[in-house]
């Protein structure tokens, strides 16, 4: 295939010496679609067809000559003999392209007209023998050839300035051509002409009579143009039309107004007036929203532009630009707010008591964004509503979980179909003031894709420095955020960027003791229960053992919202016989608690019914609170393997390999022979296997479960333990010590060992923790060792000599359900920890 791009310039040259070419009498030949090509002419071909292309490589290899002629139908896409024109162009090729899609794209110059006597086959591509058919001389250009060539110059030019492509440079071209021939190739070149008009002009040799027929055709094409032209005005006429009756009934609106009786459309335009000028906007903003219903009055109101410039009015004067709640700060009354919604926290408390004692002092200083960070169910939301009712504003929750597009937040930009602000500014328009609490739940579980990192632009929103100016892209016009008081919740703070926790105050919500929760349900819990399952104290009482048999066996979180359900059961229940007509009042017991709840779901003993060797309690500390880690090892023959399972993250293995090392280190003090460890593999397993793992807190269990499969003694069932080590045996300190605690009593612990330089955090443990636990300080590996295992573990006898699977852990007898405490229990240990 060989066609031309319409769109492409064809070029005319003069060069004399591609006349002293010495054309062969045999050549390759190209047939081209839709295009005739004259002497002199340059333009682009485009091959796709294998034949052509070859015919083209063969040309390249040897002069660069080839044969260009028309095929009579263009569809044809293997054109033989009879397909093709027999008078075509000699040309070569100035310049080949290859394209990616495997075509080619030449550059092809005219030289001479030819006549091709005969076709010859070779195989894959055609050979031409040809005769070179040059124009006719002409003698003496006379007078009447002059004219002749003048007429087809101003019908050139009545062409071209019709179509407004008339330039001074295309004049002198034409003007410069003295040769009939030549200003006929030109001209003929650049007419729309078919195939066969065009072929018609190629064969003439006599040059004057190819002129005469190049000007009847530009005669036609000037007709053509001019009524084509007139069209054309006629379609501007009528768009002038419209333009005139838009102008007139903007007129007859404006009588209408003289004489009072406003239209629909005026009224619109009057109330978007009067609601910018009720809005207070800063400068910048009213100016903008005058320009915009400026654009609306002269848009057609129908049309779609005047639905996005009425949506964006309405956004702009509908948004909190100066409206404000005035604030109302009492700070004991604040106090006893937060004391009635909320149990415990004292610490939480009071420093939100100190933020709001600032802001009463200071109103004008800048607002401290404040993270609460704890486990599900602790009262993180509720603590933001508290602060609203005691600070009197407006409350507004976002939640973040799972936004992953960067236009949730700074909005879409208003060349977008459905745009519309950001999730701030629609909060700001929903609360009606802008200087609401404004609390965003679940920043750490923000995402990130290819469509933005929402966190990069909650950065300016909540930067104090930065918010007075926030911009959103659909709004485009700075918006003070300066007044909102933001709140962030989180589970845990290792999934936030650090940029964005370095501009926040974080506040630790710690899980709940039984006490804490035993006064939370009979204070707040069992009183909304009964309320919202229609009940009141009289018809059901919960004897104070029953909760704590609820607290105890049949939940087991850091936060509220399992023992809430549990409380909801039991109401549902004795509603129900109620409605069924059995009478009340009704008691639940310790006794009957199971015909309510069935069977407990966890038991408080430990988890297994003595003390093992090889098996250790270790602590971690998780998105929902403190869990219980244990730590299995075996002994078995092998080649001084060490084997790892559990599905253990990085840290947690590089711990159980600082354990096996210390082990080595110390084999001596163990009583075990040095060629033990090359013969023996050792076997670290942390049962739960389906839950990722990992933190820098289980060194010391695991190197304690070593040391007890190693010198046979079993670790104290009631003692956990938590805290990394090093190579030298010291024990590092780690997080949650808090947390920790109060999930070790969930599970029977009477005894924590823990890094001496956590000794500080036990000031910030419940006494009612402190009551029932006690806390051991370790500075090294062999002071936990002693307090676990026992003292005397040198040189161990027969009888406590290392045995091969050694090690293990029994399963729960008393579980029910174990399925239920692992699947959220030990999930994921802070990596900070």
């Amino acid at each position: 295939m060989a066609e031309t791009d319409k769109d492409d310039l064809i070029r005319f040259i003069d060069d004399s010496d591609e006349r002293d070419i010495e054309i062969p009498a045999q050549l390759p030949i190209l047939p081209v679609r839709d295009v005739v090509v004259f002497t002199d002419m340059v333009l682009p071909l485009y091959i796709g067809r294998d034949r052509s292309m070859r015919t083209i490589e063969d040309a390249m290899q040897d002069d660069r000559l080839i044969f260009l002629a028309a095929q009579k139908d263009p569809m044809e896409e293997e054109p033989g003999p009879k397909e093709i024109y027999r008078v075509g162009t000699v040309c070569r090729i100035l310049r080949m392209l290859k394209l990616p899609d495997g075509h080619i794209k030449v550059l092809v110059h005219g030289i001479e007209k030819a006549r091709v006597k005969r076709f010859i086959n070779r195989k894959t591509l055609y050979h031409v023998s040809i005769e070179l058919a040059p124009d006719e001389p002409v003698e003496n250009v006379d007078t009447e050839h002059q004219a002749l060539m003048r007429n087809v110059r101003e019908n050139c030019e009545k062409i071209l300035n019709i179509k407004g492509e008339y330039t001074g440079e295309i004049g002198m071209l034409l003007e410069e051509i003295d040769q009939p021939g030549k200003l006929a190739d030109l001209v003929s070149s650049n007419l729309k002409l078919k195939t066969e008009e065009a072929q018609g002009l190629l064969e003439l040799r006599d040059p004057i009579e190819r002129l005469h027929s190049v000007n009847n055709y530009l005669a036609r094409e000037v007709e053509l143009s001019t009524v084509q032209a007139k069209i054309q005005s006629n379609v501007r006429d009528e768009i002038s039309k419209g333009q005139r009756d838009y102008f007139l009934r903007e007129q007859v609106r404006a009588i209408h107004k003289e004489l009072g009786e406003q239209d629909d459309r005026a009224a619109e335009l009057d109330e978007y007036r009067k609601r910018i000028k009720k809005a207070k906007m800063p400068k910048e903003a009213a100016k903008e929203a005058e320009k915009q219903l400026k654009r609306l009055e002269q848009m057609h109101p129908d049309s779609s532009e005047a639905t996005i410039v009425r949506t964006y009015l309405d956004w702009l004067v509908e948004l909190p630009w100066s409206n404000s709640t005035k604030d109302v700060i009492d700070i004991p009354g604040a106090k006893s707010v937060l004391d009635k919604n909320h149990y415990g926290l004292e610490k939480v408390k009071d420093r939100i008591l100190e933020y709001l004692s600032v802001r009463k002092m200071n109103p004008g200083k800048k607002g401290q964004i404040l993270c609460f960070v704890g486990p599900p169910g602790v009262g993180k939301t509720s603590l933001g509503q508290s602060i609203a009712d005691a600070m009197n504003r407006k409350f507004f929750r976002l939640s973040l979980g799972g936004i992953r597009d960067e236009a949730e937040i700074r909005g879409h930009r208003r060349t977008y179909i459905g745009a519309m602000p950001g999730r701030i500014l629609q909060g700001l328009k929903h609360c009606g003031s802008n200087n609401p609490v404004f609390m965003m739940d679940e920043i750490d579980k923000i995402g990130m894709d290819f469509r933005g990192d929402p966190s990069s632009a909650l950065l300016e929103a909540l930067d104090p420095e930065q918010n007075v100016n926030f911009s959103d892209h659909f709004i485009n016009m700075p918006f003070d955020l300066s007044n909102v008081l933001f709140i962030l919740t989180a589970n845990m703070t290792d999934t936030i960027p650090s940029a964005l926790l370095d501009r926040m105050e974080v506040i630790q919500l710690p899980g709940y003791t039984e006490e804490e929760k035993t006064v939370i349900a009979e204070r707040y819990l069992m009183p909304r229960q009964l309320a919202e399952n229609g009940l009141t104290d009289k018809d059901l009482s919960l004897s104070q053992a029953a909760l704590l048999k609820i607290i105890s066996d049949y939940t087991s979180e850091a936060g509220l919202r399992n023992l809430e359900r549990e409380l909801a059961a039991i109401c549902r229940k004795v509603t129900r016989k109620m409605a069924e007509g059995h009478k009340g009042p009704f008691r639940v017991t310790r006794g009957n608690l199971h015909t309510y709840l069935g069977p407990p779901q966890y038991i408080p003993e430990l988890d297994q019914d003595e003390s093992q060797v090889g098996l250790a309690t270790g602590l971690a500390w998780t998105q929902v609170g403190g869990e219980v880690l244990y730590v299995e090892v075996s002994l078995l023959d092998g080649k001084g393997e060490l084997i790892i399972t559990g599905q253990l993250g990085e840290v947690m293995q590089e711990s159980a390999r600082a354990a096996v090392s210390y082990a080595r280190a110390h084999r001596s003090k163990l009583g075990v022979k040095k060629e033990f460890f090359d013969s023996t593999d050792i076997h670290i397993h942390v049962p739960a296997g389906a839950i990722p793992k990992d933190g820098p807190s289980a060194g010391i269990a695991m190197a304690t479960a070593l040391i007890s499969a190693l010198t046979d003694r079993p670790v104290d069932k009631y003692v956990a333990m938590t805290g990394e080590i090093s190579l030298r045996g010291r024990v590092l300190p780690v997080g949650g010590l808090r947390e920790k605690a109060i999930g070790a009593i969930r599970f029977g612990i009477n005894t924590i060992i823990m890094p001496e330089k956590n000794k500080p955090e036990l000031s910030e443990i419940p006494k009612s923790v402190r009551r029932r636990i006690r806390f051991i300080p370790v500075r090294t590996l062999d002071e936990a060792v002693e307090i676990a295992i026992g003292k005397d573990l040198v040189k161990p006898s027969k009888k406590n000599a290392p045995r091969k699977g050694s090690g293990g852990r029994p399963g729960r007898p008393g579980q029910k359900q174990p399925e239920k405490r692992t699947s959220r229990g030990l999930s994921h240990e802070s990596a900070g920890n």
